[in-house]
């Protein structure tokens, strides 16, 4: 189950003027070490898949999707990618996609095939041919790269977050969060809020246009945390 949560406007107020923030969590007062990849790059960790991820990439094959198998890598910095796939074809063109865990991309998949699909054909009438994304794996503190970034890595940094940014329909129509979310066109509004409502019963974070304005443009996954949708 994923418990609803409001955060009070205090808190809520200096993450409008940051980044994505991820896992339900605040970011933390004191100033820290800026988040960035090691200079050298990544590191290799060699190390037997564990039982958990072998049934994953069981599951996703069992499921129709092409991915390939990544290799563990240290990037520096907290940035550690695990467990990961690359999604090569799961039946729907999506752009930015990089390193992703491989549970995430079950839920991911599972969510295009059986929410985000079937809204649009309720909504629209006609199928989603194409996702937009901001990506998945990047290695930065949870504000992001600026300044102001915070010590504490993102779950962008695990391979363990995507951002989704907007739809391309078959008749060519494009469904964004930036400018959907709000529209005046009843449809959009329905269209994202029904598979906003989805993704909150498959990812343990899901952030949306009325989390903060950080997030005004995208929806943010991940599955970190006990839960939390906004």
């Amino acid at each position: 189950m994923v418990f609803r949560v409001r955060l009070p406007a205090l808190l809520a107020l200096p993450l409008m003027l940051a980044g994505c923030v991820f896992g339900g969590g605040g970011e933390e007062d004191r100033p820290q070490q800026r988040i960035r990849p090691r200079a050298g790059g990544p590191v290799t960790v060699r190390r037997p898949a564990t039982a958990d991820t072998l049934q994953c990439h069981a599951e996703l094959a069992q499921a129709g999707v092409r991915f390939t198998p990544l290799p563990d890598q240290d990037f520096g910095s907290g940035c550690l990618v695990e467990g990961a796939v690359r999604l090569d074809d799961y039946g729907l063109p999506t752009s930015g996609l990089k390193a992703i865990r491989c549970p995430l991309a079950q839920r991911f998949v599972a969510w295009t095939r059986y929410a985000v699909q079937p809204a649009a054909r309720i909504v629209y009438g006609q199928a989603v041919v194409r996702i937009e994304t901001y990506g998945t794996f990047s290695c930065r503190g949870i504000v992001g790269n600026g300044p102001a970034a915070s010590g504490r890595v993102s779950q962008h940094g695990l391979a363990n977050a995507i951002d989704i940014a907007g739809f391309t329909l078959s008749d060519g129509r494009r469904v964004t969060l930036t400018d959907g979310w709000n529209s005046q066109d009843e449809r959009d509004r329905r269209f994202l809020r029904l598979i906003h409502e989805s993704a909150c019963k498959r990812f343990t974070t899901v952030l949306s246009p009325d989390y903060n304005a950080a997030h005004y443009n995208h929806f943010h996954f991940d599955m970190s945390g006990r839960g939390f949708c906004r």
